[in-house]
């Protein structure tokens, strides 16, 4: 390699073929990541959306068969909330309607546990679905953030003990001979940060949201489980 070419292309063009390989490797890293990144932004920004109106529409005292109705049939998206809530009022439609007919009075007001449970536990079910879909993916984001660069660091250490290798073969060891193999070493490390500071950084806001997420979510299950409630007695 020329010294005095020292352009990043030029350092991974001719880079040597174990270090070429790192760097592929840590780019498909990277590319899966912001893959990974745009995609959870805008699942995060549709979900929160869709929780907001949901939760406008349902604390402003809409009719619970209504809003059932609404969400059952709704051809789009009604969202993670309302699905969770879809879930419950179903189970407890259920419950009612196999515990209505010809049951004396008070066996009905003795049965709002059983009509309860199946509908606390559809929610609770709901739920979790809910936060696998928002979670998934969030792993790799983690692993591409914990691991590249170290995968980085080996191809600099790789690339730095091939620049010194070959100063056995030169008469005179100078700056300028090792310099082109020590900066082609030094371009894994950086694409490994390239490749993991974004997936830190995504993971753990991501992280967040979700999690705020998920306590909206359980707060609406144990309201909504008091209005059921109160609906059986």
């Amino acid at each position: 390699m020329n010294s005095q070419d020292l352009s990043i292309l030029s350092l991974v063009t001719n880079a040597s073929l174990l270090v070429q390989v790192v760097m592929l490797l840590l780019m498909l890293i990277s590319i899966t990541s912001w893959t990974i990144i745009f995609r959870k932004w805008f699942a995060i920004r549709a979900a929160q959306s869709a929780t907001n109106a949901f939760e406008g529409e349902f604390w402003r005292g809409a009719e619970l068969n209504s809003l059932y109705q609404n969400v059952s049939t709704s051809k789009g998206d009604p969202g993670p909330l309302a699905r969770i809530f879809e879930a419950g009022m179903r189970e407890f439609r259920r419950a009612r309607q196999k515990g209505a007919p010809g049951a004396p009075p008070s066996a009905n007001s003795g049965d709002s546990s059983t009509m309860l449970d199946p509908s606390s536990r559809a929610m609770r079910a709901a739920l979790q679905r809910e936060m696998d879909a928002l979670e998934s993916s969030l792993a790799f984001l983690a692993s591409a953030g914990s691991v590249s660069p170290y995968i980085g660091l080996f191809g600099t250490v790789w690339g730095i003990m091939n620049a010194f290798r070959g100063l056995a073969n030169v008469q005179q060891a100078t700056l300028a001979a090792v310099a082109p193999g020590i900066a082609e070493a030094l371009v894994a490390t950086a694409i490994g940060l390239f490749a993991a500071i974004p997936a830190v950084v995504a993971y753990n806001r991501y992280s967040y949201d979700i999690d705020r997420l998920a306590n909206r979510f359980e707060t609406f299950t144990d309201e909504f489980s008091n209005i059921l409630h109160r609906h059986a007695r």
